[in-house]
């Protein structure tokens, strides 16, 4: 699974940054991103959890 985040769509809410920090942090303009090219077997579940409850959808598997 792999996963990005639209910059323009993100509202900086924290919600994938604080849930799966191994696969989301903040970048140098406090818009979250995905820091990991493939998202790891062991959090592949909060990911897509993150995905699914993400307010304004910014979160896409690619």
């Amino acid at each position: 699974m792999k996963v990005k985040v639209e910059k323009d769509d993100c509202i900086s809410c924290g919600l994938c940054v604080n849930e799966v920090p191994a696969v989301f942090d903040w970048d140098g303009d406090d818009k979250a991103e995905a820091i990991t090219d493939d998202v790891p077997d062991k959090v592949e579940q909060e990911t897509k959890d993150a995905l699914e409850s993400c307010p304004t959808d910014a979160i896409i598997e690619v």
